[in-house]
């Protein structure tokens, strides 16, 4: 309903009394039913593990019961709210497949999905996280990521000859740096010291500095000051992390971490380089893979580094870093009567190669160990090869690419080998030409995305915002032949085929929805300040109470999601229109005035 309009029944003779209150209890209910909380001026001090939880939902630790098999031994803080079924996930997750034969220690991640009915709730830190942080950093409200530190070592003292622990890692952020440092710092000492030594790690974490997208933190834990930057939305693309700086004063130095997030893609891509630019179509279009490989470590590390291809986009589909037979979606992903789901799979059994025949692509790598040389590329093989269990590296599909391979990114690459160029470089290297391959691919979608946008000034006070334009696919491929990815990129191939094909993906759908909502609030923030500069006392001098009353209510309303979701309104023209609203309330009559200034 427009600013300033009323419900026809005000036309039908309801005493004025009777209206209003209508109009209140209306309001009331939108306003519930939307769950909108004004942050109070002076928050309150932090409640025990407020400030753990910012950025651990719990630490596990998991072993291996003679009974019980797999089992978790202590879960800390104690009151953690885990389902058993997220329980039993943690479990089955945080131990290699016996298949990898993994002595000593090693690390590895999963992600799991939270069960229904236990998803996150944010608070107002948490949503102002998630608005600045970059899209693929933001705080999960539906998975939890575990990080794993396991230990396998011979010990005469136990029936089985062996020791067998993890520690476990759960949170809703994805920061698989930052998160492996710290189990290597904290992971050793528990072995040795147990429980007390992991209470004193959490208290520690309860008194560090909340995530703050843009800033660089200092993180003390057990003698040691881990210092990390967290990546801002603001942020320019392809900037370098963070660097060892201002640390004169600081004793002992600090544990510098460049990046919380961002992996060795070289070394995660090593063995399939020559196929890089098949993997970044393949995660484009979200297409569901299989990652195979000798040890859970290899395989998420490598799906990880493949949901990485196509930042800054976020991979919409679900993936799995490691994955066993005894996953809670373990049916769900290998059913055989309807197409496999769009997912990455990460996986070191085996037998899977039986179970995932029907899977459209699937990749089989080999054990991971960098040297001086390139290692051996694998090859892509027809689907009907992958047949038996000792089945040889490589990447089995059918699938042909819409863009042609990029030699001079090869050669490039060829050539920092035989030269000894620092792995670290050629990563950077990977992650540039990635980048720039998604920025040419994405950047004719915005500039058509921000032509749907209404004119500025069709935005008036007194109607609602106009409405924006429908994205009309065709219209948009007409757009490639003067301003399509040929500006930017010397790319050759089927980029119109590729744009087809990807407004089919779950990954379109993820993107325009989340470009949709920014647009819908950016056009909240200009109807509000149309409003803010509108003369609203001389609009309400020639109507009806009632007609008062509900642009009132309706202003307020604005105001308060403008405080909620802090939309970047000029403070001064936010008390602009409060001190109008003041004004135009103690303008009506004394009982209105009461009944406005209780609701």
């Amino acid at each position: 309903m427009p600013v300033g309009s009323v419900p026809c029944a005000h036309a039908c003779g309801l005493e004025r009394g009777a209206v209003v209150m209508e109009l209140l209890e209306a309001r009331g209910r939108a306003r519930t039913a939307r769950r909108y909380t004004v942050p109070g001026p002076n928050p309150g001090p932090a409640l025990p593990w407020d400030r753990f939880s910012a950025w651990l939902e719990c630490i596990c630790v998991v072993t291996f019961d003679l009974e019980l098999g797999q089992a978790i031994e202590l879960v800390y803080p104690h009151d953690v709210r885990l389902t058993e079924k997220e329980k039993t996930s943690i479990c089955y997750l945080s131990f290699p497949d016996s298949y990898s034969g993994c002595l000593g220690d090693t690390q590895f991640s999963f992600r799991i999905r939270q069960t229904v009915g236990n998803k996150l709730s944010m608070n107002g830190d948490e949503e102002k996280y998630n608005r600045d942080a970059p899209v693929v950093l933001q705080r999960d409200r539906a998975h939890y990521y575990g990080f794993v530190y396991f230990r396998q070592v011979k010990d005469c003292t136990v029936k089985r000859g062996y020791f067998q622990k993890s520690l476990v890692l759960i949170s809703r952020l994805p920061f698989v740096n930052l998160f492996h440092s710290l189990l290597q710092l904290v992971a050793p000492e528990y072995f040795e010291k147990l429980e007390p030594c992991l209470e004193a790690v959490c208290n520690e974490v309860d008194q560090w500095p909340a995530p703050v997208p843009g800033k660089t933190l200092s993180l003390p834990v057990m003698g040691v000051v881990i210092q990390v930057r967290i990546p801002s939305k603001k942020d320019k693309l392809g900037t370098s992390p963070l660097k060892q700086s201002n640390q004169e004063n600081l004793l002992p130095a600090p544990l510098v971490i460049p990046t919380v997030h961002e992996l060795d893609l070289f070394g995660c891509f090593q063995s399939i380089l020559i196929h890089i630019q098949m993997l970044w179509e393949l995660m484009l279009l979200g297409e569901p893979v299989i990652v195979m490989a000798a040890s859970p470590k290899i395989s998420s590390d490598l799906v990880l580094a493949l949901t990485s291809c196509i930042e800054p986009l976020r991979y919409c589909c679900d993936y799995r870093p490691y994955f066993t037979i005894h996953d809670t979606e373990f049916k769900e992903y290998t059913t055989r009567t309807q197409a496999p789901p769009n997912v990455i799979l990460g996986v070191t059994n085996p037998f899977f190669i039986k179970t995932f025949q029907h899977w459209p692509h699937v990749i089989r790598i080999g054990d991971v160990k960098m040297s001086g040389d390139l290692p051996k590329q694998i090859k892509a093989k027809k689907l009907m090869k992958l047949r038996t269990l000792d089945t040889k590296p490589g990447i089995y599909t059918s699938y042909k690419t819409f863009l042609h391979k990029d030699k001079a990114f090869i050669k490039r690459l060829l050539k920092g080998i035989q030269r000894k160029r620092p792995p670290e470089v050629q990563s950077v290297i990977v992650r540039r030409h990635l980048l720039e391959l998604t920025q040419s691919f994405i950047i004719p979608l915005e500039r058509y995305v921000a032509s749907l946008m209404p004119l500025q000034r069709t935005i008036t006070a007194w109607k609602n915002p106009p409405q924006i334009h429908p994205f009309i696919k065709e219209d948009f491929m007409k757009t490639l032949e003067y301003a399509g990815p040929q500006l930017t990129s010397v790319q050759k191939g089927d980029w119109e085929g590729l744009y087809r094909r990807f407004f089919k993906s779950p990954n379109f759908d993820g993107w325009f929805r989340m470009r949709y909502q920014e647009m819908c609030k950016k056009l909240e923030i200009l109807h509000l300040e149309v409003l803010c500069e509108a003369d609203l006392l001389l609009w309400v001098r020639e109507k009806s109470e009632v007609e008062v009353v509900d642009l009132v209510l309706k202003l307020r309303e604005k105001l308060i999601k403008a405080r909620v979701h802090q939309l970047s309104v000029r403070a001064d023209l936010l008390e602009k229109l409060e001190l109008y609203l003041e004004t135009v309330i103690n303008s009506l009559p004394d009982d209105l005035q009461v009944m406005l200034h209780q609701h």
